[in-house]
């Protein structure tokens, strides 16, 4: 009886560290330089990537605009499309007073798209 006890808090403190590993920054997130301000779960520089997730869950548009999308004046996108280019082309205004830095073209726009796709898809 206690071996299965045992065997079942294993088991248990196993699934809880993969879960853990299973939001560590991707290896393109490291290589594109995102670390430098930004964490899974804490804010560094910038916003941490849940809470970027947490505050866009659910929604369906982003308006860009070079100012910050709380400015008026902006292009209205899809969500996925204007956080892709908010991180292609930097911006201020929606996490405070320091600006997103550009990052295109060192990073493609494709690995822009999947770094967006994985931090959306974090707080769901």
């Amino acid at each position: 009886m206690k071996s299965i006890i045992i065997s079942v808090v294993t088991a248990a403190g196993l699934m809880a560290a993969g879960s853990v590993f299973a939001t560590d920054m991707p290896p393109l997130a490291k290589k594109s330089g995102c670390t430098a301000c930004h964490t899974i779960d804490k804010k560094l520089v910038g916003p941490s990537w849940m809470d970027v997730s947490e505050k866009y869950k659910g929604a369906k548009k982003y308006v860009y605009s070079p100012k910050g999308s709380t400015h008026t004046g902006g292009t209205e996108l899809s969500l996925e499309d204007g956080l892709a280019m908010k991180v292609a082309k930097g911006g201020t205004g929606n996490w405070g007073k320091i600006p997103m830095t550009a990052n295109s073209p060192k990073v493609s726009d494709a690995d822009i798209k999947t770094l967006v796709q994985f931090i959306l898809g974090l707080a769901k």
